[in-house]
């Protein structure tokens, strides 16, 4: 590497541009750091009042080694983009306020903007002596224009750049000798500049650098392998594919897209390990692979903002559950939900379907609810069903997967049995014991919408029995204790609602609280306390009945037929063909699910928690190790592919392994008894190894 110190004065001096490439994230400075920076050239600009050879270290740049063009050098900014966009931005505020403040002097301002800013005899964008992400390019052509154009859009790097200049404008209207600043600017703020040569890995060192102040993020790491391998190509699916998503969501949203992506297939991926496990996939795509999935990636985006705004669906049914999923506040059926709106994107499921597979999801988070089943196991549940989705319709598929297995998908009984005798308003969380009250009142009345934010869960029996109260349950005990009845029902479902004036309702008398109820926006939800003369042991029951009857009925239960034949996968097969898997040979999840007609997510989940020698021979499609594996003793700290190679299987420098030395489906199959064969030979036309 070439390494030097140097001021922008050299580094925008003579012909030369600098791009910024298309895996570095858009401009992205904000307050602290633009006030950071001008901090620092203030103070430097009174230091060289009196030392006019003064200087500020300010960072390093990071460039590849420069190509030449017919318009001069071009270099690519590898590390330091942020900085420097900002620099440049600064210097075209200085120009225009000399414009403004010395029009009679018009070389003060052209000076600036012809050596460091712009070339006015070159073309196009060639003119620029630092070119910027497509995301930015617009924006920074304004300001380099005169700010005049800047657009007015709420596109989180075009309005950081007009932020930016309108920062350094407002700041330096304030600065008395306009000379001196830009001088500190120019010939006072040094830098280290490092070249990278053309045998260093320019990539690698993107990689491992992070900007000052603003860290890669998995994301970033994501964008810059993704378009890395791209090269020029990358040009078209940037504008087409990756700029429209990277302007509908946000980094840290970017972030997790590509975690809900890559967990559906790896149930127990860290969000820290997505790069990694992103990387693994992508190293054995070619272009137009990698192109598709640049394409996949924007449209799971347009599904997720669906996802986070349902208003955005145009079938009600799905609006309707994308909607009940979104107030429930579970990211935990975001991947799932994924799953299902991409199906139907692909044409391989319908709206209906996917609508009736929500309308599932959505029953078997209330039914546990209801009956106040903990939510440990919950997020493995769901994730896993990603993997259970196959050519069988989507609603069909979870009805079936949900009602087996020990999943705990309340029955027709157990929600009937919850809601006459658990204490509702003890179990889960409030705000989901809201939505499943405004549902049902909903579902009553879908003309009158419910702000949950703005409601509380009222006890038509009071928490607290006054007097009165205690005398109406005296009166219909049968052989229980007034105490008893109270503490019995008093959380129960019957004897809740909502209400927008808990605060002054309390332990009012039932008369008052009813004529309260009657001007309130649930009376659908409160027929029954609205026509009872009193509130007592008798009412609150049947009003828990007739919750049980409407939830029952709103909230479909589990495929009985499903869950008598149990539909539990032969996981022995598995263990079998993972234990005939010699030293020096490896398979995949894919290969090993096969056996069985289960999916690779699936089969990861169940490992994870199974004790069986020789699972670090299962590997991922591509051949590399999962990102997620871990051995059987948490103890172990041991590299598996060092393992692997200890035992002789071949890797190549990227890590992946030999594929001569791969067993296949079939493979597997005949070294565990299931089909006759040869072991290292042709078997049904597929090749061991």
């Amino acid at each position: 590497m070439d390494v030097r110190e140097t001021t922008l004065q050299e580094l925008f001096g003579g012909p030369k541009q600098y791009l910024v490439p298309l895996y570095q994230r858009p401009y992205a400075w904000e307050s602290r750091q633009r006030e950071r920076l001008w901090a620092d050239v203030l103070e430097l600009s009174e230091t060289r009042r009196t030392d006019p050879g003064a200087t500020h270290f300010t960072g390093s740049l990071v460039f590849s080694t420069g190509t030449i063009v017919p318009t001069g050098m071009e270099f690519l900014v590898v590390d330091g983009q942020q900085r420097l966009t900002t620099l440049s931005i600064l210097l075209c505020a200085v120009r225009d306020t000399f414009r403004e403040r010395r029009p009679e002097w018009p070389v003060l301002a052209e000076s600036i903007h012809e050596q460091y800013v712009a070339d006015r005899f070159k073309p196009g964008d060639a003119r620029l002596k630092l070119l910027p992400t497509q995301a930015d390019r617009d924006a920074y052509r304004s300001v380099v224009d005169g700010g005049a154009d800047l657009p007015d859009e709420p596109d989180a790097s075009v309005s950081g750049v007009r932020d930016a200049y309108t920062y350094f404008r407002r700041e330096l209207g304030r600065v008395d000798d306009l000379e001196l600043t830009r001088d500190a600017v120019l010939g006072g703020l040094v830098f280290v500049s490092i070249t990278a040569k053309d045998e260093d890995n320019v990539y690698r060192i993107f990689e491992s650098l992070n900007n000052t102040g603003m860290r890669l993020t998995q994301g970033d790491l994501v964008r810059n392998d993704l378009f890395m391998r791209l090269g020029h190509r990358g040009e078209s699916a940037y504008s087409s594919w990756w700029l429209p998503m990277q302007r509908r969501l946000s980094v840290n949203d970017l972030e997790l897209l590509f975690w809900l992506d890559a967990v559906a297939e790896e149930p127990l991926l860290k969000q820290g390990d997505i790069y990694s496990s992103q990387q693994a996939r992508l190293a054995a795509m070619d272009d137009e692979q990698i192109l598709a999935e640049i394409e996949r990636f924007s449209r799971l985006s347009e599904h997720l903002m669906r996802i986070r705004d349902p208003s955005q669906e145009s079938d009600p049914a799905v609006r309707k559950h994308l909607r009940h999923l979104a107030e429930w506040s579970s990211t935990t059926t975001v991947p799932l939900t994924l799953r299902l709106l991409s199906r139907r994107a692909a044409g391989t499921s319908t709206s209906a379907e996917v609508a009736g597979a929500l309308a599932t999801l959505e029953a078997y988070l209330v039914r546990r609810t209801l009956v106040g089943r903990p939510g440990q196991g919950l997020n493995r549940i769901i994730l896993q069903a990603c993997g259970e989705l196959d050519d069988r319709p989507v609603d069909q598929v979870l009805l079936d997967y949900f009602s087996t297995g020990r999943k705990h998908f309340a029955t027709d009984d157990q929600v009937r049995e919850a809601i006459r005798t658990q204490p509702f308003y003890l179990r889960g969380l409030r705000n989901q014991q809201k939505l499943i009250l405004k549902w049902v009142q909903e579902e009553l009345n879908p003309n009158e919408p419910i702000d949950v934010e703005r409601s509380t869960i009222e006890h038509v029996l009071p928490q607290t029995l006054t007097p009165d109260w205690r005398a109406t349950l005296a009166a219909d005990l049968d052989g229980e204790s007034v105490d008893a009845v109270h503490e019995r029902l008093v959380h129960s479902l019957g004897n809740l609602t909502l209400t927008g004036y808990n605060a002054t309702l309390g332990n009012r008398p039932f008369s008052e609280k009813q004529t309260e109820y009657r001007q309130s926006s649930f009376t659908a939800l409160n027929r029954l306390v609205l026509d009872a003369p009193v509130w007592a042991r008798t009412q609150i029951l049947a009003r828990s009945e007739w919750f049980a009857d409407r939830i029952t009925r709103q909230w479909t239960g589990p495929n009985e037929r499903a869950r008598a034949v149990g539909g539990r996968r032969d996981w022995s097969v598995v263990h079998r063909a993972i234990t005939a898997i010699p030293a020096g040979r490896w398979t995949s999840y894919g290969d090993l699910a096969a056996l069985i007609g289960t999916h690779p997510a699936a089969l990861g989940v169940h490992l994870a928690g199974t004790h069986i020698h020789g699972t670090h021979r299962v590997l991922q499609g591509s051949g590399t190790v999962a990102p997620g594996f871990r051995w059987p003793d948490p103890s172990d700290c041991r590299d598996p592919r060092a393992v692997l190679e200890a035992e002789g299987l071949v890797f190549s420098s990227s890590g992946v392994a030999r594929a001569r030395d791969r067993l296949s489906t079939a493979a597997l199959a005949v070294r565990i008894g299931l089909i006759d064969g040869f072991v290292d030979g042709p078997v049904d036309g597929l090749v061991d190894g």
